[in-house]
């Protein structure tokens, strides 16, 4: 991810990751327990990792919605579509 906080966070693996995020849309924020819970749904994170986890990704949320983030600068190759911008998309 782009921002140097997500970074910084420590080892999470893309299935702890995945795991985090499934564990999220379950227990929101009127969860008893819910950074236990999220901890254990995650495996190897205490319910304080698992915290901070989260409020990093919310300072990062913030920081790409207001705009401090800037997009990426994607290039092209010659012959692919992919990347291209079709005419309705340029309408817009």
């Amino acid at each position: 991810m782009a921002s140097s906080s997500i970074s910084s966070r420590g080892s999470w693996t893309v299935k702890q990751n995945k795991a985090f995020e499934k564990a999220l849309a379950v227990y929101d924020k009127d969860t008893p327990d819910r950074w236990y819970n999220v901890a254990k749904a995650v495996g190897g994170k205490t319910p304080e990792e698992v915290k901070r986890h989260y409020e990093l990704l919310v300072e990062d949320v913030k920081h790409i919605e207001s705009g401090q983030v800037p997009f990426p600068n994607y290039r092209t190759t010659g012959g692919s579509t992919q990347g291209s911008t079709n005419e309705d998309e340029k309408r817009y």
